[in-house]
């Protein structure tokens, strides 16, 4: 399975970071719940204002979530 952009959307916007190490499935389980709690939709609208609000940040974070997405995707395939 490959990570889907909402996906890493969701990631970027939870809790969950990137110094706490966390394992495939607590990413996983990260990102249902956030999808769950907020829909697409809000989770896009997370994304856009933290961007706005915090860019020298934003962009290593979503890099982040990228990659641990990518990582936590391929290996639940």
């Amino acid at each position: 399975m490959v990570a889907q952009p909402v996906q890493v959307e969701a990631l970027f916007a939870s809790t969950l970071q990137r110094s706490e190490q966390p394992t495939a499935e607590l990413i996983r389980d990260a990102i249902r719940a956030v999808v769950a709690r907020h829909g697409e939709i809000e989770v896009a609208a997370m994304v856009a204002q933290e961007f706005g609000e915090h860019p020298e940040t934003s962009v290593g974070r979503m890099l982040w979530a990228r990659r641990a997405c990518l990582q936590a995707y391929a290996n639940a395939a």
